[in-house]
């Protein structure tokens, strides 16, 4: 069974490559923590502002983190 990549998914595995909880994204992409674990569900899309600031932390494409290029 393959597992769908979504937003969410990349999102959480980028966080996690990182070593950081939500609480410190969160306060890095000034967002509140709730939002953070609504995105890496999915319950809610990030929007193009947030999508940028998640690429600059975690150092890859906003392209990337939508599933449109693998760097």
């Amino acid at each position: 069974m393959e597992l769908k990549v979504t937003i969410g998914n990349k999102l959480r595995e980028l966080r996690k490559a990182k070593g950081l909880n939500q609480i410190q994204v969160s306060q890095i992409i000034e967002v509140d923590r709730s939002s953070i674990a609504k995105y890496e569900t999915g319950a809610v899309s990030p929007s193009v502002y947030t999508l940028t600031r998640f690429a600059k932390l975690f150092e890859v494409s906003v392209d990337y983190i939508l599933g449109m290029s693998d760097n």
